[in-house]
């Protein structure tokens, strides 16, 4: 009777013991750690890009595809029209005329418009542009 108590006690423990670290292996799933989806966009459709100057000081943007730099001044916004998709790799960079930088803030409003809202940026460097490549992926320069 003892050996056979003995043998229980042991089954149950490992038992137990297992299934506790069994829980900690069970993978989750990436919904709750994975952060945020990627922009992206329909490629061939038109997209518009709305840049909106949330900083204290006037911001210089061109599309460098042979287009005039524009100023956008404090709180003022402009909309970019960009094209069919005969386009393809568009891009948009900005910067501040005192070297200050930047931090795009990028959001996607509706199925055919991305909003970049350009912020003060303590660190060095900042960002510098945004690139909507062919495929529809939007990159951060």
């Amino acid at each position: 009777m003892s050996k056979l108590l003995s043998a229980t006690l042991i089954a149950t423990s490992l038992l137990l013991g297992f299934n506790h670290n069994l829980d900690s292996a069970i993978a989750g799933t990436c919904a709750s750690q994975c952060g945020t989806k990627p922009l992206q966009f329909t490629p061939g459709r038109r997209i518009r890009v709305q840049v909106v100057n949330k900083t204290p000081n006037p911001i210089y943007l061109e599309k460098p595809q042979g287009s005039n730099p524009i100023l956008l001044r404090p709180g003022q916004q402009v909309r970019l029209e960009q094209g069919d998709g005969t386009e393809p790799n568009i891009s948009v960079v900005f910067w501040n005329q005192d070297g200050l930088s930047l931090k795009a803030n990028l959001s996607k409003p509706n199925f055919a418009t991305l909003q970049v809202e350009l912020r003060p940026e303590w660190r060095i460097g900042g960002d510098r542009g945004i690139y909507i490549r062919d495929d529809g992926r939007v990159q951060m320069l």
